[in-house]
């Protein structure tokens, strides 16, 4: 009996332990097995202008723009990893997109609001490549990029690119497939604009209206003068159009920037074949500025507006003057909205 006894305590011994053996290697194959990178996923959570999204378990915040347009990840520089501990890397690429032009078109305020969206990864700084720095080659240019993730788009903005002529060349060169966005505005109010710009920074220059003509007596305007050149934009746009076909150049209108920065934005990332992440829910209108700004972004006590030159007044210029450069421009402009294919209302 006594022998009985023992064999059965062994027996029970043993299959509790075969029990537990094979629970805790369940257990660890399915950790394992979880643990495995599949795919890249995403979770968006949208708070004010602060994005807080996920991959595979990795947080991290975009909100804001570092001065290179970087996001830190949690586990080092231009890295990700999961519970396992295996990682999966973010690279410098050439960007896939670019923003052209134009100067003191809204080309900064596009920029910020779409570095909200977690598949955007922007360099904050103009990097003039294709048309200053262009001897030094496509690796010191890849250099500057960001690093990114598989899916992401990389991009930058140069406004100068769109009126450089020897920029769509060089761009085709590095890529026939490279997405071009061109902010465009009344061309009269954008002279102003960057006449404005300038007398901040020189304020002895001479006043527009002696800036703008050849001769004031005959009225002849002096297109060759560097706000009202950046203006001719069809003469522009006919050099890109000599390299890319017009569904690879998206216009977004400055003015609807303003107005309606919900609808440009959402355009602009239809054209990226990117979803609709950036929406009205993360603007305001600054009554002040007399522009829309980005909502409180999560952490931050208040909103977020583009700096103290975006929005200022601009100066005054004699109303004769300004009527006097509507005429020069309705010609070019018309020609303008025929490349286009789109009105964009300029008087």
């Amino acid at each position: 009996m006594a022998t009985f006894y023992v064999a059965v305590i062994s027996d029970h011994h043993i299959l509790c332990f075969s029990l537990v053996y094979l629970l805790t290697g369940c257990c660890e194959s399915e950790l394992t097995e979880n643990s495995e990178i599949k795919s890249p996923t995403r979770e968006f959570l949208a708070s004010g202008s602060g994005w807080l999204y996920e991959r595979n378990g990795t947080t991290a915040v975009k909100d804001g723009a570092t001065a290179a347009g970087e996001v830190a990840f949690s586990s080092g520089p231009g890295l990700e990893a999961n519970s396992s501990g295996k990682e999966w890397t973010a690279t410098r690429r050439l960007p896939q997109a670019l923003i052209i032009g134009v100067k003191k078109g809204g080309t900064r305020a596009l920029l910020e609001f779409l570095r909200l969206h977690p598949d955007i990864r922007a360099l904050g700084s103009e990097p003039h490549f294709f048309d200053r720095h262009y001897a030094r080659g496509l690796d010191w240019y890849r250099s500057m990029m960001p690093k990114a993730l598989d899916g992401q788009i990389v991009m930058e903005k140069t406004p100068r690119y769109f009126v450089t002529v020897e920029t769509p060349a060089r761009v085709h060169a590095m890529s026939q497939d490279v997405k071009l966005i061109v902010v465009v505005r009344d061309p009269v109010t954008r002279a102003i604009s960057d006449y404005t710009q300038i007398i901040s920074k020189t304020p002895d220059i001479p006043p527009f209206e002696s800036l703008a003509f050849k001769n004031r007596t005959t009225g002849q305007i002096d297109s060759l003068w560097s706000p009202l050149w950046i203006g001719l934009y069809a003469q522009h746009m006919e050099r890109w159009l000599a390299w890319f076909p017009r569904t690879q150049i998206h216009l977004v209108s400055g003015e609807r920037l303003i107005s309606d920065p919900a609808g440009e934005l959402g355009k602009v990332q239809d054209f990226l074949g990117l979803q609709r992440i950036v929406t009205d829910k993360h603007f305001y209108f600054n009554k002040t500025k007399g522009f829309p700004c980005l909502k409180k972004p999560e952490g931050s006590s208040k909103p977020h507006c583009l700096g103290k030159t975006k929005g200022r007044t601009h100066a005054s210029i004699d109303p004769e003057v300004m009527q006097r450069l509507r005429d020069f421009y309705k010609p070019h402009n018309q020609r303008f909205y025929q490349m286009a294919g789109q009105d964009f209302g300029w008087q």
